[in-house]
């Protein structure tokens, strides 16, 4: 939920990451809109990125959901491009 703000607000995702750190979760989930297409994977890789920056021990994004996905059409390589360019 972006809720007017910015996709790569750094200072939001580097409260997402204290938070990562300070709780210790089990599993971390990038949860995204399929709706924005190749948007996502920069969004992904930058949240990831600041994961792995401000974690320790390093931590790094377990899994992706992605939400609207029945609505897309052509947007779907967003998908395979995500899970390709983190692994």
């Amino acid at each position: 939920d972006t809720a007017g703000r910015m996709q790569n607000n750094e200072p939001l995702m580097r409260a997402l990451a204290k938070l990562v750190n300070i709780n210790t979760p089990d599993l971390v989930l990038f949860v995204g809109e399929a709706l924005v297409g190749n948007d996502g994977v920069d969004q992904l890789q930058f949240f990831n990125q600041t994961l792995v920056d401000n974690t320790d021990p390093v931590r790094s994004v377990d899994g992706i959901v992605l939400t609207k996905y029945d609505t897309i059409d052509d947007k779907v390589g967003a998908a395979v491009s995500m899970v390709y360019k983190t692994g």
